[in-house]
């Protein structure tokens, strides 16, 4: 086999490698498909190259050298266009500025009817359906403590339910109800902060695209649920259309 033919060989399998650790990585970096082919033949190219100098040249026996220094090349190539190409995340000022989108929900409370002044379990549960929803989607971020006007009311509402009146053990009871609520796999890939509006503390839940579907499990003995975000609001899904919704996004093999 000769150099060029070899070197044309380690282009091709480049871009294949490019395309799968794209699916591999999905929301982990932010390459589109074009980028990732192009980083897997240049990386397969400079793998492949530096393993021709290191070795005097090509030789049959030097294949597997060449393909493994190839995926190592996609690999670097692929980390470094994705750290200098990342965007910077918008802040909670920011979200709030540009209003509520497919990925950006606004929450007055997380426990609190306004109307009675009291705890109320279906204001908890719109919390969970609201961070399922944007997992399913891609991702996004759920704000609360801010109207739908985007003025900050700040978590005073919520915190008169905790038994210590602070942000943390409003974590812990975030985290708790949504590992309750939708698992503690979901509930772990969400970023949980407590940024400044207009000098008051909000809580600002920051979701990354799920790797696979995210369930709802609302009560004991009731039928788990498939929420995603249409448009600005939260829907759910029958079965019929959320299994047709996760082969779509997902592929067959994340529904085992």
């Amino acid at each position: 086999m000769s150099l060029s033919v070899a070197f044309l060989l380690a282009l091709v399998f480049g871009a294949a490698l490019g395309l799968a650790m794209r699916q591999l990585m999905g929301n982990r970096v932010r390459l589109g498909w074009s980028e990732a082919v192009l980083s897997g033949i240049v990386g397969s190219a400079i793998g492949a190259l530096t393993i021709s100098l290191i070795r005097g040249g090509y030789y049959r026996e030097h294949w597997l050298g060449m393909l493994l220094s190839s995926a190592l090349g996609t690999l670097i190539v692929m980390v470094l266009v994705g750290y200098f190409t990342r965007q910077p995340r918008p802040t909670a000022a920011e979200l709030v500025a540009a209003g509520e989108s497919a990925r950006v929900e606004f929450k007055s409370t997380a426990r609190c009817n306004l109307h009675t002044g009291q705890r109320d379990e279906k204001i908890e549960m719109v919390v969970s359906k609201t961070v399922a929803a944007l997992a399913n989607s891609g991702g996004g971020d759920l704000l609360i403590g801010v109207d739908d006007a985007g003025q900050a009311r700040g978590l005073d509402d919520d915190l008169k339910f905790m038994k210590q009146p602070d942000l943390d053990r409003y974590e812990l009871w975030l985290r708790d109800h949504l590992s309750k609520t939708l698992g503690s796999t979901a509930s772990a890939n969400v970023e949980v902060t407590f940024p400044l509006l207009d000098d008051t503390p909000i809580c600002h839940l920051r979701m990354l695209g799920a790797t696979r579907p995210v369930f709802l499990t609302p009560g004991k003995g009731q039928p788990v649920q498939m929420w995603v975000r249409v448009g600005n609001s939260t829907r759910q899904l029958g079965v019929d259309e959320a299994l047709s919704y996760a082969a779509d996004h997902w592929g067959r093999r994340r529904l085992r």
